[in-house]
């Protein structure tokens, strides 16, 4: 079993909106069973997953104090990824969380608070020995920041590709357990999740 770990010590930053269509996205592209961690004692993510109809992706109460032996437990049950949010704060517990992730996911806004926000959570995935993904996050559509916002980050780690622009569509979907390609699948939103679970993917299978 993979694990992706979304981190970000800046609030906001769109973690665990993330989270839940990451994991619906694998198991639309056929890479179930896919199971949901929520580390973050808010606890939205499980609060948004108890609100869907859907089974899948499967949800488990996260044991952050044993969350190596869970994830290996989990991985014998059959499922193929697990996905995890975490709270927007560092700690070492979201250090803990990290050692256990196969890829750290980091999604940034594309703005210079955000930007400046990143540096402590880039040194967590150092001392894993992982190198993180930045996802940039709600852009705004031909704005400038958002190609310097990608150069900045990729001086700490890999940059997706796939940018996630700012829409309705994502905060929406998810008042109701939904997420937006459940909401509309050709949506421009549902593309780009699309491509970047394919991205995400991609990453992990590398040096099979």
């Amino acid at each position: 079993m993979k694990t992706i770990v979304l981190a970000s010590q800046k609030g906001g930053a769109g973690k665990t909106t993330l989270s839940g269509h990451l994991a619906v996205q694998a198991e639309l592209s056929g890479h179930g069973p896919v199971v949901l961690l929520d580390t973050d004692p808010q606890g939205s993510l499980a609060d948004w997953w108890n609100a869907r109809t859907q089974s899948a992706p499967a949800f488990a109460q996260a044991d952050v104090a044993n969350l190596g032996q869970q994830l290996k437990d989990l991985g014998k049950s059959g499922y193929r990824y697990a996905v995890v949010d975490t709270p927007p704060a560092i700690t070492e517990t979201i250090q803990s969380v990290i050692r256990c992730a196969d890829l750290v996911v980091i999604p940034t806004r594309p703005s210079p608070h955000d930007l400046r926000a990143v540096g402590k959570t880039v040194l967590m995935c150092e001392a894993a020995g992982l190198r993180p993904f930045f996802v940039i996050n709600g852009a705004a559509q031909r704005a400038r920041i958002t190609t310097e916002a990608a150069i900045a980050l990729s001086e700490f780690g890999a940059v997706c590709p796939v940018v996630l622009y700012q829409r309705t569509d994502f905060a929406s979907s998810m008042t109701d357990g939904r997420t937006a390609q459940e909401f509309d699948s050709q949506s421009r939103s549902a593309g780009e999740i699309q491509r970047l679970w394919e991205y995400l993917v991609a990453q992990m299978n590398k040096g099979k």
